[in-house]
């Protein structure tokens, strides 16, 4: 069996690198031939069908370049993850969407109206009808963005302007700020329905608990309730493995915040012991039995 593993072409990181080593080395342990590509290394003209190439038996798509993921499903190319399921997790309001209709708990969630480039916003009243509605203080959440870098906290309506100013014509969205959750969450690890590794993620200095913003992490045991959930919630974005971030709303409820369709492991190994790579490609060869 043999494959490719798509990356992007410009996220050469020390980071990224170390994700795409582990992979490489699960499938050689299990007798799989992977090759790694860059994105640019994979080009055609739209509608053919990568002639020129000699497609695999299947791809780990490692990035989160949509287009060329749909041209390679057309040509015939297995995909793990899909194209539907990345577009799913990478565009936070799609995900959203995607989740409510599943029924899955999320956090109360207001999509920004759409602007244009040149245009931005010259009229509040969406951000008073979201803090009417979803109360100070308020998450707005650009639809694209990783690591945390690309949400923010308003305390109040001026705050929420600026923020708003600042991200321009980009889509985002507003959510209720959960305030039992400030500074942790759950990192659940989904591969092929099944749960396998999950870590808690906090800061005690910030209301985001990402690792790269400083956040600390720990193993931690979910309840079933927030096993569950993970598990739903990457079912319903159609993901073959997912990094799924649970709240503790009221109650300690569990809540969805975000689904990563290529989660940055790395901490995940350091904390649990437990090698996402190699879950990865169990599963994979599984699949393609």
């Amino acid at each position: 069996m043999n494959g490719w593993l798509i990356v992007n072409s410009f996220m050469d990181s020390d980071k990224f690198k170390e994700i795409y080593t582990l992979l490489l080395e699960a499938a050689k342990a299990k007798g799989i031939s992977l090759k790694l590509l860059k994105s640019c290394e994979i080009t055609d003209i739209v509608g053919s069908s990568f002639s020129g190439y000699t497609l695999p038996d299947f791809a780990i798509f490692w990035d989160k370049d949509v287009m060329l993921a749909q041209q390679l499903e057309n040509a015939g190319l297995k995909l793990f993850n899909s194209a539907d399921a990345i577009y799913a997790c990478d565009n936070k309001a799609q995900t959203y969407i995607s989740l409510a209709k599943a029924g899955i708990r999320i956090p109360k969630t207001i999509i920004a109206p759409k602007t244009f480039e040149g245009i931005g916003y010259n009229d509040f009243d969406f951000l008073k009808n979201a803090i009417d509605r979803l109360g100070l203080p308020i998450i707005i959440k650009e639809a694209y963005g990783s690591f945390g870098q690309q949400v923010f906290l308003a305390n109040t309506l001026d705050e929420a302007k600026e923020i708003i100013k600042k991200i321009g014509h980009k889509e985002f969205v507003f959510q209720k700020f959960i305030k039992n959750s400030c500074g942790k969450d759950v990192r659940i690890n989904v591969v092929g329905g099944k749960v396998v590794a999950s870590m808690l993620r906090y800061n005690d200095n910030d209301f985001r608990s990402n690792i790269t913003n400083g956040g600390n992490m720990k193993p931690f045991n979910p309840s079933d309730a927030q096993n569950q959930l993970a598990v739903a919630a990457a079912k319903a974005l159609n993901s073959d493995f997912a990094g799924v971030d649970i709240l503790f709303g009221p109650d300690d409820a569990p809540v969805v915040c975000e689904v990563n369709s290529n989660p940055h492991f790395k901490s995940t190994l350091e904390c649990t012991g437990v090698n996402l790579a190699e879950h990865i490609i169990n599963y994979i060869a599984e699949e393609l039995k």
